[in-house]
């Protein structure tokens, strides 16, 4: 078999694009276990493929999620949150309930460059109202799960070597014991800090 000539075919970015049937998917997948330098050029495309997504990305209108979301049934009405009995946020929740609850708390421009409001604390989660203006460093976590619900603002967060960009309603878990560091990308991010302890 030449290797060369099966890695110019161009079937390894036939594998990427999802354009392979099943048995040709593991065929490939067979091939990469058989031999390293496929494996290695599958890698590469995988990469290439991903840093051509995250440099062309376009952010939709802010209220395109909650449409889709509506489209395919999972709606969920604007409701005035109970301060004193907060909901878990997750990849369904509705930003606007969160911002129309919160919104007293909430300044049109923040002063302070970080600003942090404890909503709710017990033995099983932590939620913060986060306003900050500053870029978040690397950091790990073994002991809670973290997670962000943006209500306001843009900003891009790499966990390992992932990139999400996030916006108004997006959901984003960390894994444990996983590398991640958040970058500003408007003036400042309104968002809901969530740890689950483990």
């Amino acid at each position: 078999m030449n290797v060369r000539e099966y890695i110019d075919s161009g079937i390894l970015e036939e594998y990427c694009t999802g354009l392979l049937t099943a048995d040709e998917q593991d065929a490939v997948l067979k091939m990469c276990d058989l031999f390293p330098e496929i494996r290695a050029e599958l890698l590469n495309i995988e990469r290439t493929i991903e840093r051509i997504a995250t440099d062309n990305a376009v952010t939709p209108d802010a209220g395109l999620k909650q449409k889709i979301l509506n489209s395919l049934g999972f709606t969920e009405t604007e409701v005035q949150f109970d301060l004193d009995n907060l909901p878990i946020t997750h990849a369904r929740s509705n930003h606007v309930s969160w911002l129309t609850s919160l919104d007293h708390l909430i300044p049109e421009y923040p002063d302070e460059d970080f600003s942090c409001h404890v909503l709710r604390q017990d033995d099983q989660f932590a939620q913060m109202l986060i306003i900050t203006k500053s870029d978040v460093p690397d950091e790990t976590h073994d002991n809670l799960k973290e997670s962000f619900f943006i209500l306001k603002g843009e900003c891009r967060c790499l966990v390992g070597e992932n990139t999400f960009r996030l916006g108004p309603g997006d959901f984003l878990e960390i894994p444990l014991n996983q590398e991640h560091n958040v970058k500003m990308l408007t003036p400042y991010v309104v968002a809901i800090l969530q740890y689950q302890y483990v």
